[in-house]
């Protein structure tokens, strides 16, 4: 009983010194606040899914306490995703408000950490009820970096925005077929829990569908010929749109899925 407590104790503290953590670079983005105007669509945008990831970020913290220990690595990497989200989205705001230029560099080191951690996720919600080869962790993290990184030489401009188009869709692609049709999808479907086929279907198609949201804002920022102005709101506020409902969504599903299993225990 006393180690419950103990844990309990633990686990709140984490939450309340994570959600101190992102308080400095709330403080940060007081300035960019000042010049936020109501017409602007993106600026509003920017603020409202970073308030979002801080308030999914104390709920998956602060709900690890509620569920059995195999569950709880799952949950904390949702939580970890929504923190490392929400503070990176403090300083796209600021950028985006202060300049109105998207903040590329900032949104990639964003999803340089939090979409790895997603696909990790595939890969600990089966560990938790059978033995996975390490191969398919791998296999996620490559397809991921793939993707993310012609994607970013894309927009930097190091290379043609087509070409990185191609090779982040093709990263993507590489992904797909691992959690539908490869190693991970076989595991799912012979050795899983219901619980946790149901938790893997769903988050493969927000991989499948959410996901398609991004490769939709590349499209509209850089191939359409479009101005650069509308270009770029374009771009941000689908990426926007893309980041709360992806890293939440995957993030409540693991939470339904462990809160679930730990019911029945």
């Amino acid at each position: 009983m006393i180690k419950n407590m103990l844990k309990s104790k633990l686990l709140k503290a984490a939450a309340f010194f994570s959600l101190c953590f992102l308080m400095p670079a709330q403080s940060m983005a007081a300035t960019g606040a000042a010049n936020l105007k109501s017409s602007d669509f993106v600026g509003v945008s920017f603020w409202v899914i970073s308030m979002a990831l801080v308030a999914a970020t104390a709920f998956f913290f602060l709900e690890i306490q509620r569920v059995s220990p195999k569950w709880k690595t799952s949950l904390t990497i949702s939580g970890l995703v929504t923190l490392v989200a929400a503070t990176h989205y403090f300083y796209m705001r600021d950028v985006w408000v202060a300049t109105g230029e998207t903040p590329t560099v900032f949104r990639y080191i964003d999803w340089l950490i939090t979409v790895p951690l997603l696909m990790v996720e595939f890969f600990i919600i089966l560990s938790a009820v059978t033995k996975v080869p390490a191969g398919v962790f791998w296999r996620l993290i490559i397809g991921t970096l793939v993707m993310l990184i012609g994607g970013y030489l894309g927009e930097a401009g190091v290379i043609s925005a087509m070409l990185g188009f191609i090779v982040g869709m093709a990263g993507w692609a590489y992904i797909i077929f691992e959690i539908y049709g490869g190693e991970a999808s076989k595991i799912n479907a012979s050795s899983a829990t219901p619980a946790v086929q149901v938790a893997f279907k769903t988050m493969r198609n927000i991989v499948l569908i959410g996901w398609s949201i991004y490769p939709i804002g590349y499209f509209l920022g850089y191939l359409t010929g479009a101005p650069a102005a509308n270009s770029a709101n374009m771009l941000n506020v689908v990426y926007n749109i893309a980041d709360v409902i992806n890293k939440i969504a995957f993030g409540v599903i693991i939470w339904k899925c462990a809160v679930s299993e730990s019911d029945k225990a």
